[in-house]
């Protein structure tokens, strides 16, 4: 399966041969292309050089008799004269001399007489035109030259064409193609190497680090190590870094959670066993033994339920979804819920709250408020004041929760936000306050306990307000 993975994923040596060598072979290809098309006109050039040189031999054996329109023009021209100019036996020339009017002097009768028009601009020196065309069925390249004839018995003009099949020129086409294809290919080849060699050196830290990583332990979270890698890897490593030490502190989140809680676990369930043993022996009345049942169960119970919020504070800062809700609404409801708490201790409650629009989760506001109120109830004495207050201040919605209890020692408020810490062990788990330290942290806020002058704590719970985070 891990193969299956890693072959579906983009490889990053892949995408850097890609990237390099693609733009290299387009550059490459064009390049030849254009070397070729150069070649080409330079061999046009050469060849075209010949044939008009080869035109300019047959014009000086031209004679003429008579002048101008009554001209008659005469030619010696052995075919064995165009021979010095054939390269080799690969290309035949031939040629055909005639008037401005297309009037066959010499040559070949079969070569089509021109009637095309002398550039304004000829390339060489002299009154000549070059055009492709067909002869006995092959494609030849042929040159046009107006050739001036004089002599001491008249004066006229003569239209000198000379034809060559392209067998050469084609063969020295490929030649140069072939020529600059294997160089290309061998310049292809080099720097596919050279690019290869590069990008195995480039991608080593990266599989390096990589191998690093895949050999540690499952339970090795520790900082990555790498102080030899590239910069460019630095925010890569820097970002798992934190990732990882994000993830040990869940991991020793959990730890501590389990270890605690096993620990906490185990008293309750050795009271319970005590106590049931004690009333299978008739130690003590059954009445009795159940009522003591029934206690170290609701303890039990409790201390279970707090410790699953407290696991569930952790799973809900993890996620983001969450809804704007007023934390003034919320507290009444859980005031409501916890009221006759308050009517068993005769409490005088006073509850004063003005709309305070959160962004959080619903089940933190109420795990927040339920726990701030439950324990201002369980230490209030019997007949006291109690009041609830919710306003916003300062970018923040403040909770503030004031009871008539004896208040708590220095000593004892830097350890009550702590799990199973509690002030009283008689009287609950130790888990409330951490549960609110918990969700207040989650929600960017702050919660601390002071006493009053006069007695009694004020426990203050401040969460940023809508559009404050």
């Amino acid at each position: 399966m891990k193969k299956a993975r890693l072959s579906r994923n983009t490889s990053l040596r892949r995408t850097l041969l890609i990237g390099i060598l693609a733009p290299i072979a387009l550059f490459i290809v064009i390049n030849s292309v254009s070397l070729y098309r150069q070649s080409l006109v330079a061999a046009t050039t050469a060849y075209d050089r010949t044939l008009l040189a080869s035109a300019k031999t047959i014009g000086e054996e031209l004679d003429v008799r008579g002048y101008d329109e009554h001209a008659q023009l005469r030619a010696t021209v052995p075919y064995a004269a165009l021979e010095a100019f054939e390269a080799d036996t690969q290309s035949r020339m031939y040629y055909r001399v005639s008037t401005q009017d297309g009037k066959l002097i010499s040559g070949f009768d079969e070569l089509v007489p021109w009637h095309g028009q002398i550039p304004p601009r000829p390339p060489y020196a002299a009154l000549v035109d070059f055009y492709d065309g067909e002869f006995r069925g092959q494609p030849v390249r042929v040159a046009v030259l107006l050739q001036p004839v004089a002599s001491a018995e008249g004066r006229g003009m003569a239209v000198v064409q000379v034809a060559e099949t392209l067998e050469l020129r084609e063969t020295l086409a490929r030649k140069l193609l072939l020529d600059m294809l294997w160089r290309q290919l061998l310049l292809m080849a080099v720097v596919a190497a050279v690019t290869v060699l590069v990008v195995q050196r480039a991608t080593a830290p990266v599989r390096a680090l990589g191998e690093a990583i895949e050999g540690r332990e499952a339970d090795d979270l520790s900082p990555i190590d790498a102080p030899d890698a590239p910069r460019e890897l630095r925010p890569l490593i820097d970002a798992t870094t934190a990732v990882m030490s994000r993830l040990q502190g869940l991991l020793n989140h959990q730890k501590r959670f389990v270890r605690d809680s096993a620990h906490q676990l185990r008293t309750p369930l050795a009271v319970l066993k005590a106590q049931v043993q004690s009333a299978r022996r008739g130690d003590v009345p059954p009445e009795q033994a159940l009522e003591e049942i029934n206690l170290t169960v609701d303890r039990a119970t409790q201390l279970a339920n707090q410790m699953l919020s407290l696991a569930k504070v952790e799973q809900l800062r993890q996620q983001p979804e969450s809804a704007t809700l007023d934390l003034a609404q919320v507290v009444r409801g859980i005031a409501l819920d916890l009221s006759p708490l308050m009517a068993d201790n005769a409490l005088d409650v006073g509850l004063d709250t003005e709309p305070a629009p959160v962004h959080a989760h619903q089940w933190m506001l109420a795990e927040l408020s339920r726990n701030l109120l439950h324990n201002a109830i369980k230490h209030s004495p019997p007949g006291g004041q109690l009041a609830i207050e919710v306003r916003p201040h300062g970018g923040m919605a403040v909770l503030t929760v004031r009871d008539d209890g004896p208040g708590i020692s220095a000593e004892l408020r830097q350890r009550l936000f702590a799990p199973f810490a509690a002030g009283d062990v008689a009287k609950g788990s130790g888990l409330g306050l951490a549960i609110c330290k918990e969700i207040v942290m989650a929600l960017g806020g702050s919660l601390t306990l002071d006493n009053r002058p006069g007695g009694g704590l004020d426990a203050t719970a401040r969460l940023p307000l809508e559009g404050q985070q």
